[in-house]
């Protein structure tokens, strides 16, 4: 009877799922293939940044079916198609109120400021900038405009960048929860927060290094722009916080006005019968390119490194992986394609596992072994793992605010056996085999044995790391160990120690990979980031999905399943990543 109620479950959900979700999907996505309504002659388009932006495109197509998704590549790239539009005059940005990705918004800069070039206006309004994230990136996007417009009575809080992090180590300490995590080198400071009650000397030094590396680095933007001094703007936000109507009198800002003032001066400056047109409507539109002929690949890879691929991923998941499988192959596809003359892989990624990074950075490596050069665009950051896929990269570009470096590795485990213990709740363990068989159960600490080898894994894993980027960047390997250490840098950092060749963002990649290819003229960009279609992901809905599994594991344990005890067991203990060797860092300010 209990197995008849749990297949019943199952065809059950099934059925909810092909009679309302199947349908649902397909009109939104006969909804979104539409065909946009036609651009009027002349256009400006409203560019709305409130919402965020992804650093590249979903790879999921019903992850964006049905919703608003944009991201800082099919921005950039519109912007540059947009150049040459005869139909668009102008662009209207709405910044957000918060901070902003810091290497996206030097990428956005510069693309703005390429499309002033083109002899088209930009226009920024601001509904106020208030204290959360990096908001001087905020500020100095909306700096790049021809004219930086704030709502009335709205402020501007633009005094500098804070970051808080919390340290778990006395509560942990309080209720018996004791932590076996090792890190290579002391700036790997992803763990301190279980080591450690307050920043340890090293952990504040890098923190504060990579933070006014940023910070200077959008004053100066933001000064270059607005065509004033640095150091004069410097000391002008740092006194604030201000209203708009002060800003406008100390020159921070260019008019006081709503949105919509915003709007109709920008559209009076475009011509007699200007609309208005959202971005995201532009990017639906056709843009004709060639198929043929010799072309750079570009690779895409967002989000944490992972080995696999996104076969077994909930299809309706909208975060970003990297899944090794996926983008190994799409590297070992551009190398054998004979139209393909060099690859640019765009990466921004905190990192992940390094059996998985090393994956990655072997196709790499057969790529230039093929005679094609790889070049390296690293969006909001390359760090850890994704410093690890980029290392031994033909060339590296990295906006001057991109988070990278972060050589080094952690790993363990929280021993919680003591903590249970004091609720009444004992663990216990079985094992067969050698002594490390059971080194990453929950119940106990590492013994002495378990640690040094333990100790001895870790090591390993950082002298590959090193000697990786000791090969690709042609470094002595001591020179490595000495800038490594686990230290995140920014991108202009980076460049000055050699772990990066250029600042710059996407298109100066592709120059380079253009004269690294010997490459002339217009040269097409073959995207070969791998993605299922629409049907493919539809099957894996239908088929097991995280989700559903979940919810029949969850009907079967309710009925008394041992085996579905089993798989949710399982989850929980999935999620405690023990046993992992990681190579992350920790997640930049926004």
């Amino acid at each position: 009877m209990k197995q008849f109620l749990i297949t019943m479950a199952g065809v059950f959900a099934g059925l909810v799922i092909f009679v309302v979700a199947v349908p649902v999907l397909l009109v939104m996505m006969a909804a979104s293939a539409a065909r946009p309504e036609p651009l009027p002659a002349q256009a400006v388009l409203e560019l709305d940044l409130r919402d965020g932006l992804t650093d590249q495109d979903a790879q999921n197509p019903l992850v964006s079916i049905g919703r608003r998704s944009m991201s800082v590549m099919s921005v950039i790239e519109s912007l540059k198609h947009a150049e040459s539009d005869g139909r668009v005059k102008g662009v209207l940005v709405r910044l957000p109120e918060t901070g902003m990705a810091p290497a996206a918004a030097d990428e956005l800069r510069e693309a703005l400021k390429r499309f002033r070039a083109a002899g088209k206006p930009v226009f920024a309004h601001s509904q106020g900038i208030y204290p959360a994230g990096v908001v001087t990136s905020t500020y100095m996007l909306g700096a790049a405009a021809d004219e930086l417009w704030m709502q009335p009575a709205a402020s501007l809080q633009v005094t500098g960048l804070a970051a808080e992090d919390v340290f778990f180590k006395r509560a942990f300490d309080k209720y018996g929860v004791e932590v076996n995590f090792q890190q290579r080198q002391e700036y790997k400071n992803a763990v301190n927060p279980y080591l450690y009650s307050d920043y340890t000397p090293e952990h504040r030094e890098a923190q504060l290094s990579w933070m006014g590396s940023v910070y200077r680095s959008a004053l100066v933007g933001a000064a270059t722009d607005r065509k004033t001094d640095p150091a004069a703007l410097q000391k002008a936000l740092e006194a604030g916080p201000y209203l708009a109507e002060e800003a406008q009198r100390l020159g921070l800002v260019d008019k006081v006005g709503q949105v919509k003032e915003a709007e109709k001066a920008l559209l009076a400056k475009a011509g007699s019968g200007a609309k208005l047109v959202e971005f995201e409507d532009y990017l639906r539109h056709d843009r004709r390119r060639s198929e043929t002929g010799q072309a750079i690949a570009v690779i895409e890879a967002e989000g944490p490194i992972v080995t696999g691929d996104d076969g077994v991923a909930n299809p309706l998941s909208g975060g970003s992986t990297i899944y090794a499988d996926q983008v190994a192959e799409a590297i070992y596809a551009a190398a054998e394609d004979n139209d393909v003359k060099a690859i640019v892989m765009r990466v921004s990624s905190p990192g992940g596992s390094d059996t998985a990074s090393e994956q990655i950075a072997a196709a790499v490596r057969t790529a230039k072994a093929a005679g094609k050069p790889v070049v390296v665009s690293m969006g909001t950051y390359a760090a850890s793992g994704g410093y690890w896929i980029a290392a031994e990269a033909s060339s590296i570009v990295a906006q001057p605010t991109t988070l990278t470096g972060s050589i080094g590795v952690y790993g363990g485990k929280l021993a919680l056996g003591p903590a249970l213990e004091r609720f009444g709740v004992d663990l216990r363990q079985t094992s067969v085999g050698g002594p490390y068989a059971d080194a990453y159960s929950l119940g106990q600490s590492f013994g002495p044995e378990d640690e040094a080898a333990f100790s001895r894994w870790m090591d390993q894993i950082y002298e590959n790391f090193v000697t990786r980027v000791a090969t690709g960047r042609e470094l002595p390997v001591e020179r490595v160990r000495e800038i490594a250490r686990g230290r995140v840098w920014t991108g202009a950092q980076a460049r000055d120690l050699g772990l990066v060749d250029e600042v710059g963002g996407f298109y100066q990649a592709v120059e380079k990979a253009k004269a690294l290819a010997g490459l002339k003229g217009e040269v097409r960009l073959k995207r070969m980031t791998p993605a299922p279609t629409p049907i493919e992901a539809l099957e894996r809905l239908l088929g097991v999905s995280a989700a559903s599994a979940r919810t029949l594991a969850a009907a079967a344990w309710l009925l008394g399943d041992p085996r579905a005890e089993a798989v949710l067991d399982e989850v929980a203990r999935a999620r405690m990543s023990q046993g992992r060797a990681l190579v992350m860092s920790p997640t930049p300010v926004r």
